[in-house]
This record gives structure tokens, sequence and C-alpha cells, in this order.
């Protein structure tokens, strides 16, 4: 498939807004803005004021805004509550959760939001009919999560832009719509110090490969060069086994996992298979047993918002950074992490 890279344009403005010094202002009612999403201009009121946001990577993007009073409902939030909790606190505790799993269009509506922040598999589907088209037709404005961007219009392939480059643009979007610009500034500015920290550690001759684990079944569910995990493990230092896979979330054969001989296995922490399934799984199947990460147990287990485009990345990064140190694929550094979201129980 021919791939499309669209460069996402600054921000515009359709409508005088009246700002306080930081930028962080209100706006007359009825006032809008246009910023740029998926390479083409969408409309938002300007700020919003009833957010309603699916899933625990887009929940993080509104938390490190501190724009948790923008937010009238959330989704899918229950398996990254714990991880949340830690990194931004109780105010987790405080969303309305109105649906433990992606939304129904039903739910989405009942909420009356003016803004959903979601994404092409990520709580955007045919299949509910919760997509931005349906959304619009209703008076609600959608945003569509960067990284799941659909690289034609209709298909399934995602991904338009590198994966650092994406959630910059989400934390800059999302601060305009919000009306938190100063403190989107603030979280790209820590994200792109801690960034250069890791690009700067040393590097083996030869990169690690790294496999990163979803899920699997008769095939396993991974991610290519336009996922969150393609930027995390490559500036941790190592190699993505699925660079040369030109999407974000995908299906690839157990041969293609064997083919990689991967140095270590990254797992996403995520329902229904727990870390001790997925380890099974590798340690049970012919051929995958005898993988250099299997017979060395090179395992990681992340939560899913680490690893599913959002500002925890960086912390997904250095907590990958270090494993490789400790299983000695890579020369020790400076780096320390800021949070520790290992998980191992079931």
């Amino acid at each position: 498939m021919r791939r499309r890279i669209h460069t996402l344009t600054a921000i515009a403005m359709t409508a005088t807004l009246t700002a306080c010094g930081s930028g962080d202002g209100t706006a007359p009612a009825g006032a809008t803005v246009t910023i740029t999403n998926c390479g083409a201009p969408a409309q938002f009121p300007a700020p919003a004021q009833r957010l309603f946001v699916n899933d625990g990577n887009l929940i993080s993007m509104t938390l490190a805004l501190q724009a948790q009073d923008k937010v009238v409902a959330v989704s899918s939030l229950q398996r990254d509550a714990d991880t949340l909790r830690r990194h931004y606190g109780t105010v987790v505790d405080a969303l309305k959760v109105v649906a433990p799993e992606y939304p129904s269009r039903e739910t989405v509506l009942a909420q009356r939001p003016d803004v959903m922040l979601a994404g092409w598999n990520y709580g955007y589907g045919e299949e509910t009919r919760v997509t931005p088209d349906s959304l619009r037709a209703q008076g609600i404005a959608p945003y569509v999560l960067t990284e799941s961007c659909r690289q034609e219009n209709g298909q399934s392939a995602r991904g338009i832009v590198e994966p650092w480059q994406a959630l910059r643009e989400d934390l800059r979007n999302l601060g305009t719509i919000t009306g938190h610009t100063e403190q989107a500034r603030t979280v790209t500015a820590d994200l792109d110090q801690r960034l250069a920290a890791l690009r700067a550690a040393p590097r083996p001759a030869t990169a690690p490969t790294v496999f990163l684990f979803d899920s699997a079944s008769d095939t396993v569910y991974s991610s290519g060069r336009f996922g969150a995990p393609q930027a995390i493990i490559s500036d941790a230092g190592g190699h993505n086994a699925l660079e040369d896979v030109e999407d974000t979330w995908t299906k690839v054969s157990w041969e293609r996992v064997a083919a990689a001989r991967p140095d270590a296995f990254v797992f996403v922490d995520y329902p229904p298979q727990s870390f001790q399934d997925k380890v099974a799984q590798l340690k049970s199947r012919a051929g995958i047993n005898e993988l250099p990460a299997v017979t060395a147990g090179r395992f990681l287990n992340l939560p899913y918002a680490l690893w599913t485009s959002g500002p925890l990345n960086i912390d997904a990064a250095e907590q990958v950074r270090k494993a490789l140190e400790g299983w000695g694929l890579v020369p020790t550094s400076a780096i320390t992490p800021r949070f520790h979201d290992q998980i191992t129980g079931g």
C-alpha cells in the first residue's frame, strides 16, 4: 500500500479567543478553533466543556494536561485505573466511568458531550456505529488519536507520522481543545528532555531485537513502525522486530515471530491473556521455545496505557531501557525510570 505521510499543520484559530497570560484562558460562548487532525482541518469548541474520553492512553493525555475538569465521562478505564492512579493520583477516582470497555453509540450520546476523544480501534469502529461521521451528525466534535489515523480512507492500515510526532501533535491539539496550552507545552518539554537522555545513552554495536507481544492464538498481535512500541523500543536501544510493517497494531504469523529470533519479549498487560498465559504459549510452542528470549527468560510486562500512544510512552521507554541493561543487551547508563510499572502477577 502506498504510504501517505501528512505533515500536520500548525493550529489555526477561527474565532477570537480571550486568554489569560498563560495561554490557558477562556473563550466567548460559541467560539471555535480549527486544528489539523489526521491530515484534515477539524473544528472544535474553544474550549471544550464536556469531553467523552475512551481508553487509558487518551485518558492519560487529559490527566497529563490537567484537563480532568473538562471530562464528563470516560470508558475503558478499569484495566488502567491502577496505572493511572500511580502516575496521576486520586484524581482518577473522580472520573465518571460509563462503560467498562468500548462504549456504544447510545452510551456516548447519553452523556451529551461536545467532544469525543477516541481512535480507530480505540473506540471508533463501524461495527458499533461510533465513528467520527456519526458523531458529527449528532453535533459532537470527534477527535481521532493520531496514531490511529487511517492511511487510506476506509482502510484498516493505520499511522501517518512517526509515533513521537503523533504524540506531540495530540498533546498540542488537545491542549488547544481544552484550553490547557501551557500545560501541553510543559508535558511536551518533559517528554523531549527525557527522550534526549535516552538517545544520549550508550548503544551496542548491534541493537537487540525486541518483539512486542500483545496477545496470541493462531496468530500474534503485535505492533509495526507506526505504533507507539516502535518509538519506545527504538529509543530504549532496541530494534522492533516488526519495524518493516507499515501499520500500527497488527497480526503476524508465528513463523514471523520465529524468523525474528528476538532477544527479548515485551508484553502488553491486557486481558484476557495474563502474563503467565503468554509466557506459557511461548514455552510450549515448538521452535518458539528455542528462541534466545525464551530460553533466557527475557520477558518484560508493562500496562496497556504505557504501550498505546500517550504521555506514558516515555515511562515505558525508560523501563525497557533498564530491562535491556539488566539483561546485558545494551550498555549500562545513568537512565533512572521515574516509575516502575512492571507487572508479574496474573
